[in-house]
Formats: structure tokens, sequence, C-alpha cells
């Protein structure tokens, strides 16, 4: 731990060297301080970077600042935070000391911006979410309360690359008593879980005889989950309370490193072993943006749960406009697709990344966003924003919510919406990629794709541009009436990823998973 913490402060990441460069991906900067990737510097800049930004987009309203629990969080934290003071900015920092959770970050902006059209809030969120303990992260949120887009990340890190071929010679800080002493305390939990009846029906979760779990997974949900484990009413234990930066209480994930992945049955394995004890059992990631659901058939595939919330969401949501529109990433499960027809619903289909429902739900036209990777949120009762990045705490309460007013846990529910819909089978496999090819993505077009069949079936669609907002999906996706495969590259490793899903079994999706790398590989 002491060589991780000492390299953050020591090892000065090498301008020069693209690797070791500020990078934007779907969830901020992320890397390790150990590999020159996630360090001082990396921070100055880009704190630096946040806060040129601000002024030139005329941003003048408190900063809310949070972090999670992993151990290079702290001192990244303090970092910035020394830079935003120094560059005038009014820094909002947890009360009581606490870790912040991704959503109540989200929700805070929300609540600041509120009926205001100047002097508007945005927020930074130290993190990696569930990314392994010596790795560290940040992101920005806008405004409107969710992830930054493309062109607002893309000025953020050209800026703060600048200031690290600098060597940050150019990036204003003052010390840190300093810093602390002129940031202004907000109690994020309080103001949470003070507004929670706003959007999940925690009467009903009071009034049922249900007993409930709770494992934070050594991250900021535990004070949420502490907190409401105090009402009595609603029956629930937070099963494991510790907080380590190394994460040594967690479980080995399925290749064999630390992961706070609540959507991995390794990773779950403590709560999976306990779950005989409990009704539902429910998990976050360290930065509480996911959600894990466990019921007595184990843990909830994400894709499965989503479709469980839209299906109930869309009958149990009375004030809800019937104009509403129902947000899914192209990869999530198209069992999706059958939910929101059945209920005369449009769907809106996006390319990978939260940051695309952030518009939606913030303007009010979403009722509902979710993505394939256990990340969801939806509007308040009467159909206002509640949080424009992921909130897993709210996910999980709905679950709760679910079984409550129905009687069926989830597994329970999804087994009555396959009987309505099919029961589809759904993969990701990774498949090797040169440079080059990852490069051919880019060219790639709806008349790249020569064959009239796929798998047996005849083409329905082909893609490159997402239907629900026409933004590129950075690769294709391929569909026929009962499946489909969609491929694009990694961002950081030599591969592609190839998802598929089949409404006709095991043998089905298969044939879909080979067929899509032959046709693949023949346009690539």
């Amino acid at each position: 731990m002491k060589t991780l913490l000492d390299a953050y402060q020591q090892q000065k990441p090498d301008a020069a060297n693209s690797a070791q460069r500020v990078t934007f991906g779907t969830s901020g900067h992320r890397g390790s301080a150990l590999k020159s990737t996630f360090n001082e510097q990396h921070i100055l800049a880009i704190a630096q970077a946040v806060a040129d930004y601000r002024a030139q987009a005329g941003i003048n309203g408190p900063l809310f600042l949070g972090l999670d629990t992993h151990a290079l969080s702290q001192l990244a934290w303090e970092t910035a935070l020394r830079v935003l003071v120094a560059n005038d900015v009014d820094v909002r920092v947890a009360a009581h000391k606490q870790v912040t959770a991704t959503p109540l970050v989200s929700r805070a902006i929300l609540q600041a911006n509120t009926g205001k059209t100047a002097g508007l809030a945005d927020g930074v969120i130290i993190t990696p979410s569930h990314n392994p303990p010596e790795d560290g992260g940040i992101k920005y949120n806008t405004p409107d309360g969710g992830p930054a887009d493309g062109d607002v990340t893309g000025w953020i890190e050209s800026r703060a690359n600048e200031y690290l071929a600098a060597d940050c010679t150019q990036v204003k800080t003052v010390e840190l008593p300093a810093a602390i002493a002129a940031a202004t305390e907000y109690d994020y939990v309080a103001e949470y879980i003070a507004q929670l009846e706003q959007v999940v029906d925690l009467d009903a979760i009071r009034n049922s005889t249900l007993k409930l779990g709770a494992d934070p997974m050594g991250g900021t949900a535990l004070p949420i989950w502490q907190a409401l484990a105090k009402d009595e009413r609603l029956n629930l234990t937070v099963v494991n309370e510790t907080l380590d930066p190394t994460f040594a209480f967690m479980p080995p994930d399925h290749d064999g490193r630390i992961r706070m992945d609540c959507s991995s049955t390794a990773a779950m394995a403590n709560l999976l072993n306990a779950r005989d004890q409990f009704d539902i059992a429910l998990a976050n990631d360290p930065d509480a943006d996911r959600h894990g659901i466990v019921d007595a058939a184990g843990l909830m595939n994400p894709n499965h749960f989503l479709c469980v919330c839209v299906d109930y969401l869309l009958t149990h949501r009375p004030q809800w406009s019937g104009a509403l529109k129902i947000g899914k990433t192209l990869v999530t499960s198209s069992m999706m697709d059958r939910v929101v027809a059945s209920h005369q619903r449009e769907l809106y289909e996006v390319p990978v990344g939260f940051k695309w429902f952030v518009k939606g739900l913030y303007s009010g036209e979403l009722a509902f966003g979710g993505e394939e990777s256990a990340g969801a949120s939806f509007l308040t009762l009467d159909g206002n924003a509640w949080s424009t990045d992921k909130d897993g705490i709210l996910l999980c309460l709905l679950a709760a919510e679910i079984t409550a007013v129905t009687g069926l846990k989830p597994s329970q529910y999804y087994a009555k919406l396959v009987k309505q819909h099919g029961n589809p089978v759904y993969r990701r496999i990774d498949a090797p990629a040169t440079p080059e090819q990852k490069a051919s993505f880019k060219k790639l077009s709806a008349d790249s794709i020569k064959a009239d069949e796929l798998a047996g079936s005849a083409i329905t669609a082909v893609h490159t541009t997402a239907p629900g907002n026409g933004a590129s999906i950075g690769g294709i996706k391929v569909s026929t009436e009962n499946g489909w495969f969609a491929a694009r590259p990694s961002g950081t490793e030599d591969i592609y990823k190839i998802y598929a899903e089949s409404f006709d079994g095991e043998d089905h999706l298969q044939k879909l998973l080979d067929e899509a790398k032959a046709l693949l590989s023949d346009v690539l």
C-alpha cells in the first residue's frame, strides 16, 4: 500500500508517452500510480482543466466534490481540492469526512440547479468504480448532473495534457489546510435519504415482511445503507461494514484479480453464500453506481433485472406520461425491446455509455435509462429527474419495492416475462484484433455487410449508428428477428468485443457468434 501511495506522489508521467497521458473514456480518466497512469500530476492537470472549462463555459456555482474508498482516492481528492480552491471554485465536500457515492453527487447537482438559469453547479467524483484496489479514477459531471459528453471531456482532456506537457508548472494550487478551510460541507447522505420517497415506495417495503440484506462491498454505499438500516421497519441488515482500501475481504473475480463487480458471481460470493438469510440481498460497487440483486435463485443477470424494472415501472407509475421513452444501450438484451413494445412505448437505443441517457433523463423525456453492465436510473414518482448518473442504490431499493408490491422476487418476475416474450440467451466474447483492424471499425457502414442471412435467418437491420439518437456506435450491430450480434473494438487492448443474443437457444447463439466472427473477418 505504501508503495502505491508513494508512487502517486513521486512518479511523474511522460507526457510524450500516449499510455501515460490524460485519457477520458466512457467514465473519465482511470489508471494506476504504479504504471504512471494515475499520479498527482494527472490530477493537478485535470483539476486545472476542469476549472478552465468552468470559466469558459460560464459555470460559476458550487462544485460538488466526491470520492470513493479506493486507496488512491483520498490523495487525489486532496490534490483536486487544492487546485479547485486556488481557482476560486466554491467546493462542496462531504460532511463528517464521509465517502461519497456517484449518484449522491448527481442528485446534489440537480437539487442545487433546480429553478436556476445562472450560478449553476457541477461536480467531480474521484473513483475508478469497480476497478481493482490499485486503480484510481476521476470524472466530471456537468450541470445536468450526469457524466460529461464527449465534447466536454475532449476539451478537458486536451487542456489537461497541455498542463501535463508543461510539467504542471502553470497549475494553480493552495496548501491543503487552506483548501479544506475554504470548502463548504454538504451532507450528501442526509439529503439523499430525505428525498428517497420521491422516487421509490419505501412504505411498501416497510409494510411488507421482507428481510433485506445489503453489502456495500467496501464502498460508498455504506453510509446510505447504514442510515436506512436505522429504520427498523425496513428490516434491513448491512452484512459487511468493512472499509479497507486493499479490499482484502473481497473474493477474487473470475480471473483471480480483486475487482468489486457486483454483476460477477465470483466477486459476489460472500453475499451469495449468505442469501438464505434474506428474501432479497443487495449490493453495490465502490462508487455505488451499479447494482447487484440476489434472491433464492442466485445473482440476477443485469440484463434480466433491467427488463423486470421497466415492466414494473411502466405498470406502477401512474403519474408518468405515456409519451415517456425507455432508454437502453444497443448491447442490452432485446428482451427489453419486447417488454417496451408490449406496453406500446417507444424504445430509445443508444451507443454504449450512460452519458447518452443524461439529456433525456434531465429533460424528463426518458422514464428510464439502463445499460447491460448493471447501471440505470429512472424518474421520480411524479416524472422529474432523480439522478442523471447511474444509481445502484435506487435500483436495489426498487428490487425490494417490486417484491413488496407484487409478491414476486426479481427472478420470479423475470420468469413471468420469459413466458410472455421468450427466453433469450446472451454472451459476450473477445476476439484478437490488430490496431489496423480496430481502426477499420470506424469505416464500417451498413453496406459493409454483404450477407442476406445470419445464423439461418434473414438480416432485418444493420446499424453503425444508434437508432435512438443517430450517434456512432463505434462498431456495428446486425439483427434478425430472433437474434443479433454487435461488435466494437476495445479502447485499451488488442481485441474487439462481440456481444450476441438469441431467442432460439444456445446452439443458435453459438452459430451467431461463429458467423459474426466470419463476417467481421471479411470486412476488417
